[in-house]
């Protein structure tokens, strides 16, 4: 299936196909598409020629070179000369030189470029005094288990119940699979048992349909041999008639008819499309827009990937240099490169593209490429592989699988380390590989070489639309951008893709550290850092070693706290043998004797002026080099900070034996670099402290750990009457105080119009005065905008200080996205800009002179889609209570109607106008009040960083305890993970606690440190207050149940609908009264609390029920007319309704004021 993309491939594949006796090997090849026959016929026609690729040997890897060091090491002991000239006797090492030699020595034993490195543990001991080298204890262990130079791809086994081997699946498959799924493997399908870390368990499963197992990797590419091959054949088949080319095609190259025919069509079309096929001798540039309009170019030629890959990373680096001056830095191009040519994708102001830029010089080719590699994603995979096979990323276990991502990422740690050093043996290897063995540079520059003389031509066109060539290409570009991880647009992410995080850092404020470091951690982690504990204690001399190179010089006392159960005696021993190999010296220091690591040698005398032995080897007495712009002391205190645990300055300077200026120094050039942070950090500390930024990550990890250990979650009841009183329900403060402490908590929600004062203002204030809430407004303290009508009368309105409204609200729509796109709208918005805050009157005047329809119904509605739409708002709520309250305008002046019923072209005459400005001055209630547009209050608008952070405080604010449920209730925008970056670092300040507070709710909740004392106290009979009873509108957010917690069951349907009721008794939901009022819901908790019949009733006693959704045009009386689905009168609830006042009627049972 598909061509075998080389000779030796397609003549390995054939040939498993006749494994018999005097049999001759057959076999077939299905080409996938048309540009895929065309690489299948060349092939055929070498294959029966025998002309296979060229084999080309890998020369100097470093990579393995370490590998058999360490193997050959392992059970011997060399001398470094011997063991120089064996690997010198490997073709593959017949050049190397003594310094790349030197370096993967330098690289195994240890002596890595800088103190970064320090955790990677040597591999074997080199002397260079006696000129030995030998394995370490484990060498020959590691060399078996993780030797060998097949990439580990994190695969997993398959297996039989018993234990027979199946084969392997990719880990990306294994991840999206299921126990009970069926896939195929081989020729058999396999049902899915079981799914381990490292296994997948299956059983045979015949006859069922199975789903096609995937791997992923990257083919080897064509060959450029082999593209000359395919161009020569372009070439040549080109300009043969039609029937010579269908008999070579059909002799030569072993096509069939349709095949035949298929090519020769393929090729036509090519020719017709753009005058021209690409071969050997001619590149085809074609320029061409898609379907969006910007430009795609291809780059047809057949020399394959292996010299498209180097090509295109050239194109890219090039294009993003030249067109980011032109549109800015953010623009990047998109290349993808295949067998048959290169892609580039431009936006469509990129409209002149100089040639030159897809052509490099191929004298700089070389150059090029290793400046851009280090940023490809190539890079680094073959880094990890590179690094892997050169035993610094070993395996675990044998047999033990280690997951791909893992690797990943230790991989990626290394190399952020190691790019700092460009002599560094892997990164050398790993560029080696890329340049000479992945990607072919010398066809590359040969090919260039050409196309400067003229020997290959460059032809550009244009073409309406992609030529068949281009077609295939395009291809391959949709494959890969289909499977791509989603990269949505910018104004289609959520808020928290595009946060900046130092933003994000200065808004949030200091870190609150010396509260949230837990004690007990920070001793265990300074423990395990300066390996003081049993499992780190140094077991041999070798060890010991490297816990002299690893923690810096210490005194012989400080050595035997870390040698675990050994003797003294024993750990005199190992210093005599090390001293006297030269591997470890004395050194006095900071007015105390103390054994340092030799490779430390220069460092010590650099950095601090130590004296140093005589007679060490001149690798530790070279000045320390400026290679990667390190200075000994600064690398000196480096490791002090990576070593211990929070520090001051004074510990250090006494440390290292320096004064406290010197140290303060080094301190600020690594805090400039952030490598150490400073701040407050110790508990009970006092005064500033520094500390490593890898060890501040472990003390904060392991604190919020053990934070979120101390919390048993808590049931859904003890949310229940958390809620509200943390919202302040029945808190008893009263006065416009208490209002505007309400609104604190409530600002930004979205609540509705009708309910807040009634409902939700009422529970939290208690004699709660609409004249409060007007005075807040009248002074501009507070202002209400619109966030959406909901039916004819009613609507959905924040509440909010004027000077957190662009922090708290989203940006208003469009016109054309809120439908206030019609001539009255314009006139009003245009108004209100021109003449600022204006009254009823003056908007009509405006309308009429705009020769509209100036009647109150009119200009109301215009006025009110703007207010629903959150650009217009009044400083009185008296309109929107008259809105609620679904009262028809006052009546309407003849001259407005006339108008109306009239020409709309025909403006008013000044008199007519005037009359109707007598006449409706005042206006319709719903229109009283001076209006204004939001558009100023929205200003200066918050950076998206700003705006997420504001959000994500004012939740924690208004609910204590943050989950994903209440965050999608609130309709966040990018729904809980748009908040969840700020609230994370919120967690790692010390600022709020993340755990799992509430059962079933999943594991990411946060919560304010107070609230969380509150929610467990909830929770003890001796604190709660177990008559907490309320009777909330569903909508309000203090009613956990549809939002934060589900409804319970039930024989209806409850929602968060407006005008509906929850009754909640000590945190359980006993019963829900549906909008109207006419239909009751009880729940098995109603059973258990009695108190919900009485709280029903006092709530429909006390100053009549809302049986619409306008809390002014409150009914009379409560009239219930099914329970749970049955008659009322007939319910078994009753005569528990009669007994606290509900009177039987024909319709159901009913109570008022």
């Amino acid at each position: 299936m598909a061509s075998p993309g080389s000779v030796s491939a397609g003549l390995q594949r054939i040939g498993r196909a006749g494994h018999q006796v005097a049999v001759a090997s057959r076999g077939r090849i299905f080409p996938k598409h048309r540009a895929d026959l065309l690489e299948a016929a060349v092939v055929a026609q070498r294959m029966q020629e025998g002309l296979i690729e060229h084999t080309k040997v890998p020369v100097n890897p470093l990579d393995v070179l370490a590998q058999q060091i360490v193997a050959s090491c392992a059970l011997d002991e060399w001398q470094v000369t011997e063991l120089f000239d064996l690997c010198r006797s490997a073709a593959n090492y017949s050049t190397l030189s003594w310094e790349l030699f030197e370096n993967t020595l330098d690289l195994l034993a240890g002596r890595y470029p800088a103190e970064e490195f320090a955790e990677l543990r040597p591999r074997v001991v080199w002397d260079r005094l006696a000129g030995t080298v030998r394995g370490r204890a484990g060498a020959q262990r590691l060399a078996v288990i993780s030797g060998g130079t097949i990439p580990d791809r994190g695969l997993f086994g398959v297996f039989l119940p018993e234990g027979t081997r199946v084969g392997e699946l990719d880990e990306e498959m294994v991840y999206e699979s299921r126990v009970g799924e069926t896939f195929l493997l081989g020729a058999t399908t396999w049902r899915i048992e079981e799914i381990t870390f490292e296994r997948v368990i299956v059983s045979p499963a015949p006859g069922q349909p199975g789903k096609m197992p995937f791997w992923h990797g990257d083919g080897p590419g064509r060959e450029a041999e082999l593209g000359r091959a395919v161009g020569e054949f372009l070439r040549r088949i080109s300009t043969l008639p039609q029937e010579e080319a269908e008999a070579e095609l059909r002799t030569r190259h072993a096509l069939d008819e349709a095949a035949v025919s298929t090519l020769l069509t393929y090729l036509d079309e090519q020719a017709q499309a753009t005058g021209v096929i690409p071969s050997d001798r001619t590149l085809l540039v074609e320029r061409f827009r898609d379907e969006i309009g910007d430009w795609r170019v291809c780059i047809h030629s057949p020399f394959g990937s292996r010299v498209h890959a180097p090509w295109a990373t050239i194109i890219r680096t090039r294009l993003d240099a030249h067109f980011s001056s032109e549109l800015g830095d953010g623009f990047g191009a998109e290349v993808l490169w295949s067998d048959d040519g290169i892609v580039v994708r431009l936006p469509e102001a990129a409209e002149d593209l100089p040639m030159e830029l897809l052509f490099p010089d191929p004298d700089e080719v070389e150059s090029e490429v290793v400046a851009a590699l280090p940023g490809t994603a190539a890079f680094a995979a073959r880094f990890r592989e590179a690094a892997a096979r050169a035993l610094l990323l070993p395996r675990r276990r044998p047999g033990q699988r280690t997951p791909l991502w893992q690797q990943r990422q230790r991989a990626a740690d290394l190399l952020s380390v190691a790019s700092k050093y460009p002599s560094f043996p892997i990164l050398l290897e790993t560029t080696r590989e890329c340049c000479n063995d992945i990607f072919d540079l010398p066809a590359l520059r040969l090919i260039m070489s050409e196309v400067r003389s003229r020997r290959i031509r460059v032809v550009q066109v244009e073409t309406p639309i992609a030529s068949p060539f281009a077609r295939s290409l395009l291809f391959g570009w949709i494959a890969v951008f289909m499977y791509e991880g989603d990269a949505p647009l910018a104004e289609r992410r959520a808020a928290a893709l595009s946060l900046d995080r130092e933003l994000l850092r200065d808004l949030l404020g200091v870190e609150e550290l010396r509260s949230l470091l837990d004690p007990e951690v920070v001793d265990l982690v300074e423990m395990e850092l300066q390996r003081l504990t049993l499992d780190r204690a140094a077991r041999d001399a070798d060890e010991l070693h490297d816990l002299l190179r690893v923690l810096g010089p210490l005194t012989e006392i400080e050595l035997a706290a870390r040698i675990g159960e050994a003797s003294p005696q024993l750990l005199q021993t190992w210093l005599e043998h090390l001293v006297e190999r030269r591997r470890v010296i004395t050194v006095n220091m900071a007015g105390e004797q103390r054994y340092s690591a030799a490779e430390d040698a220069a460092k010590l005398r650099d950095g601090l002026g130590l004296a140093i032995p005589v007679g060490l080897p001149t690798a530790f007495t070279d000045s320390v080099s400026a290679e990667s712009g390190e200075s000994p002391l600064r690398d000196l205190v480096a490791r002090f900070a990576r070593t211990h645990g929070p520090f001051t300055s004074a510990q250090i300077a006494a440390r290292l034996g320096i004064s406290q200026e010197i140290a303060r120094l080094s301190l600020a050039e690594l805090v400039g670099t952030q490598r150490l942070l400073t701040g407050e950090f110790l508990p009970g500390g006092s005064g500033v402290e520094f500390c490593d930024a890898e060890v501040l990550r472990r003390l904060r990890r392991r604190s919020l750990a053990a934070l979120r250990k101390e919390v048993e979650p808590v049931d859904s009841a003890a949310l229940a009457r958390f809620l509200p009183r943390w919202q302040g329900i029945g808190s008893g403060r009263s006065g416009t105080d208490a209002v505007a402490e309400a609104i604190g908590l409530l600002q930004g929600a979205a609540l509705p119009g009708s309910l807040i004062e009634a409902d939700i203002l009422c529970q939290r204030v208690k004699n709660f005065s609409s004249a409060d809430l007007d005075l807040l407004c009248a002074t501009g303290e507070v202002v209400w905008l619109g966030a959406g009508a909901v039916g004819a009368h009613d609507g959905r309105v924040r509440l909010m200080f004027r000077d957190q409204v662009a922090a708290l609200v989203p940006a208003v729509a469009t016109a054309e996205e809120s439908g206030t796109d019609e001539p009255h709208h314009h006139v009003l918005r245009a108004h209100l800009s021109t003449h600022g805050a204006s009254f009823w009157a003056e908007l009509t005047a405006a309308v009429a002179a705009a020769s509209l329809p100036y009647d109150d119904q009119s200009v109301l509605e215009a006025l009110w889609d703007l207010v629903w739409a959150g650009e217009v708002t009044s400083d009185s709520l008296s309109p929107l209570r008259a809105k609620a309250s679904g009262g028809s305008p006052r009546s309407t002046s003849r001259s407005a109607s006339r108008s109306a019923s009239g020409s709309r072209s025909r403006r008013p005459s000044s008199s007519a106008a005037r009359a109707s400005l007598r006449v409706s001055r005042l206006g319709p209630p719903a229109g009283a009040g001076r209006w204004s547009l939001t558009a100023p209050l929205f200003l200066p608008a918050p950076s998206p960083t700003e705006f997420v952070t504001q959000r994500a405080l004012q939740l924690l604010e208004r609910y204590g305890v943050l989950t994903r449920e209440m965050a999608l209730a609130e309709g966040v925008e990018g729904g809980f993970a748009g908040v969840y970056p700020v609230l994370k670092l919120l967690e790692e300040r010390g600022q709020v606690r993340r755990g799992y507070f509430v059962d079933g709710l999943g594991a990411a909740q946060f919560a304010k440190p107070g609230a969380v004392d509150l929610l467990r106290a909830m929770t003890q009979p001796d604190t709660a207050d177990r008559t907490d009873a309320w009777v909330l509108a569903a909508t309000d957010p203090a009613q956990p149940f549809g939002a934060a917690l589900p409804w319970p069951e039930s024989s209806g349907r409850p929602s968060r609908a407006i005008g509906a009721y929850a009754v909640i008794v000590d945190g359980d939901l006993c019963a829900y009264l549906e909008r109207g009022g006419k239909r009751l819901l009880t729940f098995e908790a109603a059973s258990q609390h009695d108190s919900w019949v009485q709280m029903l009733g006092s709530f429909a006693s006390a100053t009549g029920f809302g049986g619409s959704s306008s809390s002014s045009s409150r009914v009379r009386r409560l009239r219930i007319e099914t329970i749970d689905g049955e008659s009322a009168n007939a319910s078994s609830w009753a005569e528990a309704l009669r007994a606290v006042g509900f009177t039987e009627g024909y319709k159901g049972l009913s109570k008022g004021a």
